[in-house]
């Protein structure tokens, strides 16, 4: 079949919350239970405070975030002070996918997920990639 993209539009943010929502249900159990609290929202673009407090100068190098208390940090058995968020930002991420045109925009939505919530679980940028680099 002939694909001319003449009818292609760039997904939506619902869109996005779709694909999110699929990687998210396609985890193993006891990630998904561990993470159920963790409200996921879909955003065009980081927001300028969250660019600054983190020093990024550029919205397109940050492709997601993870907000809030990770479940090693919380208090005994009482609930997290505010709900832990992860931030996925649908520019950046289209624009890594279009950048490196080799993995499906599922994949990289579903990566950066993984990435976020692996913070929720209380790991730090390196112990994420250690763990990727061991699963490739």
């Amino acid at each position: 079949m002939d694909q001319t993209w003449l009818d292609q539009t760039a997904p939506s943010l619902d869109d996005f919350d779709r694909l999110a929502r699929k990687a998210f249900d396609e985890l193993p159990a006891l990630f998904r239970q561990a993470a159920a609290d963790v409200v996921i929202r879909i955003d065009d673009f980081p927001d300028e405070q969250t660019l600054r407090d983190l020093e990024i100068g550029d919205g397109f190098d940050l492709t997601g975030l993870y907000v809030g208390v990770h479940v090693g940090e919380r208090d005994g058995l009482g609930p997290a002070p505010e709900p832990s968020r992860v931030f996925l930002y649908r520019r950046p991420i289209l624009d890594e996918w279009c950048e490196r045109g080799d993995v499906g925009l599922y994949e990289i939505i579903a990566h950066v997920l993984i990435h976020e919530l692996g913070h929720h679980m209380g790991l730090d940028d390196d112990q994420i990639h250690d763990i990727e680099d061991d699963a490739d």
